[in-house]
C-alpha cells in the first residue's frame, strides 16, 4: 500500500526473452570455437556441445525460479544481494557487468572481422562504430533494443536452420561428390579419450553462458512468470540443437585435420553443400549468420550489462547516476559508461583472451546462482514465492553448485586466477565504497534465524511488495473469496479490539477454527504492527495451520470509521483475510491484489456510496471477471428460474459463486434450483463473461 522505486516499463514479451537469450548465446560459440574444440577431442566434439548444453540446465532452471520470484533490474546481482548479502552481490554485480563488457566487445571486434571480409575497413574502428550505434539504440528503449534483437535472431535461426537442412541432406548422400562416406569422419570418435572430451566439454561451455542474461532485464518483462522460464527453455532448445547437430554437420563434411585448424569452419563446411547456390550466395548467407549472431550478442550485452549497475545504484553501492533514468525510461547513464567500457577494451585490451577468461567468472556466477535457490528455499521467507520452481530440487541445485569449478579447473591455470582476481577486485570495492552504505542482509540470515540467530527483516518486506507488484496468478481465487466473503456493514463505531472479536466469531463459524485462537493471532499481528492500514482500509490477515482448506474472507464498512492504534486516520474498510500455512504465496497475492484496490483513487468514496453488500463486493472484485446477474420474469434471465445450476450451460470457466437470497447470501451447489429475484455473482476469465453478459444483457 506504498508507492515504490522509479521502475524500467514492462514492454518485453515472450519472444523478446526468446531473441535475447538466444542473440547472446550464437557469436563464437558457433562460429569459432568448433575447430578449436575439434582439436582437444575429434569427432565428439558435437556430442560435448550437447553435453554443455545439459550441464547449463541448473543454472538456467534457478534462473528462472530467482527471476519469477523477484523480476528486478540486475538480474544475477540482485539475486545473489538479496540471497547472500551485499558483499556476495557486489562480487557477481561488478564482476558480471566487467564480463559482459568483454564479452560484447569481442562480439562486435568479431562482427567487424566478418564485414571486413567485403569492406575494406579496419577492425578496431568499425567495432567501435557499432558499439555507438548500439549504445544509442539501447538509450531509446528495451522495446527498440529488443526490435532489433528479433530482427538479428529470427535472420540468424533462419539461416541456421537452413545450413542445417541443407548440411543433412549432403551428408545423408554420404559426401557422394567427394567419394568420402560421412561416417569415416567419426572415427576414432574419442580421439584423445575421455579426459580430452570432459575438457572439451569445459571449453564449449561457455558457449551457452549467455543464456541467463535475460534475467537483468527481468523488470521489463511481461508476464514474467510465464515468459522468462519458456523463453529460456525455447532458446536453449534452439541453441542445443544448432550447435549439436551444426557442428555434427561440420566433422561429417570436413576432414580431421582440416577442421582442427580452420577458424571459420562453418563457411568452410557451407562451401561444399551450397556449390548450387550462385555467385557464392552459401558463403555470404554464412557471413550473414555471423554478422547477426556477433550484433545479437553485441546488443543483448549492452542490454543487459547496463542493467547491472543499474541495480546496483538502486542499493548505493556505486554512484546513484546510474540508477537514473533518461527521457526515454531507459538508464542513459548506465549504458553510457557501459558503451565507453567496451570501446575502451577494444582499443587497449587483447579483447579474444580476455573475453575467454572472463568466461571461467561466469561459470562461478552459475555455482552461487544454484546456492541462491537453496538459500531463498530454506529461509522460508513468506514473500519469496516463485512463478515456477525448479525441478529436482535441491539435487539440481547441488549439481549446479559443484561442476562450474570443475569446468574452471578444466579450462587451466589463467582461468583460475583471473576469476580469483575479478573476485578480489570487486571484493575491494564492496570494503572501500558499498559497505559504509548499505545495512541490509541476505537470506541467508533468515536461514539463520531458524537456529535463532539474526534475521534482516527489510528482505521479506521488499519482496513481499515484489509480490504484490507481479499481482495475481490465473489459478489464484481471489474473485472467489470477494463474492463469497461475509460482509458486515456497521452502523456505528466500535473499537478495533472489539471488531476483532466479532469478526473472529463469525469467521470460526465459517471455518471451524476457534474465535479465541482468530482472536489471539489478529490480535498479535496488530501488536507487532504486521497489520497493513493505510488510505482508509486496514488489512488483518492470518495464515492457519491443519483446519482451513481454503482463503476465507470477512469484509467490514464502517461509515463512521474505526480508530486503530498508531494509524493517522479512521479506517472505513477492513479485510479479515485467513489462508492456509502451506499456501504462503497465494496468501500475499490475495493481500496484494487487495492493497491495489485500496491503492485506486477514489476508493474510499466508493466504498463509502455502495449501497449494500453486493455492491460492496463488487468494489473488490475485477470487473472483466465478474457478473452480477438478476433473475426477474420478463428479463433476458427469466429462463434460468426453476433451474438448478448444473443443468445452465455457463460457458467455459465461469463459476456462480454466491447467491443472494431474500437479503441471505447463499453459497450454491449443483443442486442448487434458481428463484425469482435471485441475484447471481458470477466470475470466471474475460472471455466466458464478456459472452455471458451479451446472453442476458447489461446489469
Amino acid at each position: 500500500m506504498s508507492e515504490g522505486p522509479q521502475r524500467l516499463r514492462k514492454e518485453l514479451g515472450l519472444f523478446d526473452v526468446y531473441a535475447i537469450s538466444t542473440g547472446a548465446m550464437f557469436s563464437s560459440g558457433f562460429f569459432l570455437l568448433p575447430g578449436l574444440a575439434a582439436a582437444k577431442t575429434g569427432p565428439s566434439v558435437a556430442l560435448a556441445d550437447l553435453v554443455a548444453g545439459l550441464f547449463i540446465l541448473p543454472a538456467m532452471f534457478s534462473v528462472a525460479e530467482l527471476a519469477t520470484a523477484m523480476p528486478r533490474a540486475g538480474g544475477a546481482y540482485y539475486f545473489l544481494d538479496r540471497a547472500l548479502g551485499p558483499l556476495v552481490g557486489t562480487v557477481g554485480g561488478l564482476g558480471t557487468w566487467l564480463a559482459l563488457v568483454l564479452k560484447s566487445a569481442f562480439a562486435l571486434v568479431g562482427m567487424g572481422a566478418y564485414l571486413g571480409i567485403y569492406f575494406d575497413i579496419p577492425i578496431k574502428p568499425l567495432a567501435i562504430g557499432l558499439t555507438i550505434a548500439f549504445m544509442l539504440i539501447n538509450i531509446v528503449g528495451a522495446k527498440e533494443t529488443s526490435g532489433l534483437q528479433r530482427a538479428l535472431v529470427t535472420a540468424l535461426v533462419a539461416i541456421m536452420v537452413f545450413f542445417v537442412a541443407q548440411g543433412l541432406v549432403f551428408v545423408s548422400n554420404d559426401l557422394a561428390a567427394s567419394g568420402v562416406a560421412a561416417r569415416e569422419r567419426f572415427s576414432p570418435f574419442l580421439a584423445f579419450g575421455f579426459q580430452g572430451f570432459m575438457a572439451t566439454v569445459g571449453f564449449v561451455f561457455v558457449s551457452y553462458a549467455g543464456l541467463t542474461k535475460v534475467a537483468s532485464v527481468a523488470e521489463e518483462i511481461r508476464n514474467p512468470d510465464r515468459n522468462i522460464p519458456l523463453g529460456m527453455v525455447l532458446s536453449l532448445g534452439t541453441a542445443a540443437f544448432v550447435y549439436t547437430v551444426g557442428v555434427l554437420i561440420i566433422v561429417a563434411v570436413l576432414p580431421a585435420d582440416e577442421l582442427r585448424h580452420d577458424l571459420t569452419p562453418v563457411a568452410t563446411a557451407a562451401q561444399a553443400f551450397f556449390e548450387w547456390l550462385p555467385g557464392g550466395l552459401g558463403v555470404m548467407l554464412i557471413v550473414a549468420a555471423a554478422i547477426a549472431a556477433f550484433a545479437s550478442t553485441g546488443n543483448a550485452g549492452i542490454l543487459s550489462a547496463s542493467r547491472y549497475p543499474l541495480a546496483m545504484a538502486r542499493d548505493r553501492l556505486v554512484s546513484s547516476r546510474f540508477g537514473t533514468l533518461g527521457r526515454f525510461h531507459t538508464p542513459t547513464f548506465a549504458i553510457v559508461v557501459t558503451g565507453l567500457l567496451m570501446i575502451g577494451s577494444i582499443l587497449f585490451l587483447d579483447v579474444e583472451a580476455i573475453a575467454k577468461l572472463a568466461s571461467a567468472f561466469q561459470l562461478a556466477l552459475f555455482s552461487l546462482l544454484c546456492l541462491a535457490v537453496i538459500i531463498m528455499r530454506e529461509s522460508r521467507i513468506a514473500g519469496y514465492d516463485p512463478g515456477f520452481r525448479s525441478p529436482l530440487y535441491p539435487w539440481i541445485q547441488i549439481f549446479g553448485f559443484v561442476t562450474p569449478f570443475w569446468l574452471i579447473s578444466e579450462m587451466g591455470e589463467l582461468a583460475v586466477l583471473f576469476t580469483g582476481g575479478l573476485i578480489t577486485l570487486t571484493i575491494g570495492w564492496y570494503f572501500v565504497y558499498g559497505r559504509a552504505r548499505t545495512v541490509r542482509a541476505g537470506a541467508v540470515f533468515h536461514t539463520f534465524a531458524r537456529l535463532g540467530e539474526l534475521q534482516h527483516a527489510g528482505l521479506d518486506a521488499e519482496l513481499r511488495g515484489i509480490v504484490k507488484e507481479k499481482g495475481l496468478r490465473e489459478e489464484d481465487p481471489y474473485d472467489e473469496v470477494v463474492a463469497r466473503a461475509v460482509v458486515l456493514d456497521l452502523d456505528r463505531a466500535l473499537p478495533f479490539g472489539d471488531l476483532i472479536v466479532l469478526a473472529a466469531d463469525r469467521l470460526s463459524k465459517q471455518t471451524g477454527v476457534p474465535a479465541e485462537q482468530l482472536s489471539r493471532g489478529f490480535q498479535q499481528e496488530v501488536e507487532a504492527g504486521f497489520m497493513p492500514v493505510a488510505r482508509g482500509a486496514a488489512l488483518p490477515h492470518l495464515r492457519i495451520a491443519g483446519v482451513l482448506e481454503r482463503p476465507t474472507m470477512l469484509i467490514v464498512r464502517s461509515v463512521d470509521g474505526i480508530g486503530i492504534r498508531d494509524a493517522a486516520e479512521s479506517v472505513h474498510a477492513i479485510f479479515f483475510l485467513l489462508s492456509p500455512e502451506d499456501e504462503p504465496g497465494q496468501h500475499l497475492r490475495l493481500l496484494g491484489h487487495l492493497a491495489t484496490h485500496v491503492d485506486d483513487h477514489g476508493f474510499v468514496e466508493r466504498w463509502l456510496d455502495a449501497r449494500d453488500a453486493d455492491e460492496l463486493r463488487h468494489t473488490l472484485l475485477r470487473e472483466e471477471r465478474s457478473l452480477s446477474l438478476r433473475i426477474d420474469r420478463g428479463s433476458a434471465a427469466a429462463d434460468l428460474i426453476g433451474r438448478a445450476i448444473v443443468d445452465i450451460d455457463l460457458p467455459g470457466d465461469a463459476l456462480v459463486a454466491l447467491i443472494r437470497r431474500g437479503g441471505h447470501g447463499l453459497i450454491p451447489h449443483g443442486s442448487t434450483v434458481l428463484a425469482e429475484g435471485d441475484r447471481l455473482t458470477v466470475i470466471g476469465g474475460p472471455d466466458a463473461i464478456r459472452t455471458l453478459a451479451e446472453r442476458y444483457g447489461p446489469q
